[in-house]
């Protein structure tokens, strides 16, 4: 299978610092970040598969995590090395996949709650952390074998942002979202099943900031407990009054603590 190019927002000179967004996003998100970091910083944000402008997973068999950092071979190249990835939630856990496969080319993360529910699964199967997102996945899913789009998006955007939080999604947004939550089994599939241990989290040894919410899901909770006590040199920065979807809703908030991470390395 030939690998498809990315589409991929550009702005700025200097270190090269790759940006990856979340499910249900697109680059886009990071509009903002790159505007602020480009006068310092080569910043990159691609769509990942079937998001924004990019192609759609072109294969039969489930993606993986490595897919989408192998997706990523042309703006990793282009950003230089070393680099820094900043990554929210999907994103977040493609940043830590992508670290792992390139020693010594990224410097330092900048995340904000990597979806790795495959740590949770390894550390004890289910009932566990993950159990909240896992039903929402499946109750997504049912409800796009009734080809209802839209309570497949309710289910999911409400589980990450409190219930509710789909019904007042402005109109112009949701048909977008809910085109990309046909994908949400894939998604669950991909973070589920991804194979990399905790253990061999440990030797990432680069800074890391860690960021999470203090109205987050139990799962992020959870994924962050595990990590945050593996990684070699991780800072856990909490926002008590965000939730998993930080980046979006609180886009200053958040990016003022990367600019100031990236300032210190």
């Amino acid at each position: 299978m030939s690998r498809p190019d990315p589409f991929f927002r550009e702005a700025g000179a200097g270190p090269g610092v790759v940006c990856l967004h979340s499910n249900a996003s697109h680059s886009g998100q990071w509009r903002e970040l790159m505007e602020l970091l480009s006068p310092t910083c080569h910043v990159l944000a691609p769509d990942g598969y079937d998001a924004g402008k990019s192609p759609a997973w072109p294969a039969d068999q489930p993606l993986r995590l490595d897919d989408e950092v192998a997706l990523l071979a042309p703006v990793l190249a282009r950003a230089g090395s070393p680099l820094v990835l900043v990554g929210h939630s999907y994103g977040a856990a493609v940043a830590l996949i992508a670290a792992l496969r390139h020693p010594g080319r990224v410097r330092a993360l900048a995340l904000y709650e990597p979806t790795l529910f495959s740590l949770l699964e390894q550390e004890a199967p289910a009932p566990n952390e993950a159990d909240g997102i896992r039903h929402a996945v499946a109750a997504a899913g049912e409800a796009l074998d009734r080809c209802d789009t839209d309570s497949a998006a309710g289910h999911f955007i409400d589980h990450w942002m409190g219930p509710g939080s789909w019904a007042a999604t402005p109109a112009p947004r949701k048909p977008a979202m809910a085109e990309s939550v046909r994908q949400v089994r894939r998604w669950g599939h991909t973070l589920f099943n991804e194979a990399t241990t905790l253990a061999d989290f440990s030797a990432l040894d680069v800074p890391v900031l860690y960021m999470v919410g203090g109205r987050s899901p139990a799962s992020a909770g959870g994924v962050a407990r595990l990590l945050c006590a593996t990684l070699p040199q991780v800072e856990r920065l909490t926002f008590d009054d965000l939730g998993h979807m930080g980046p979006i809703t609180h886009a200053p908030v958040v990016n003022a603590a990367i600019a100031r991470f990236l300032t210190g390395l």
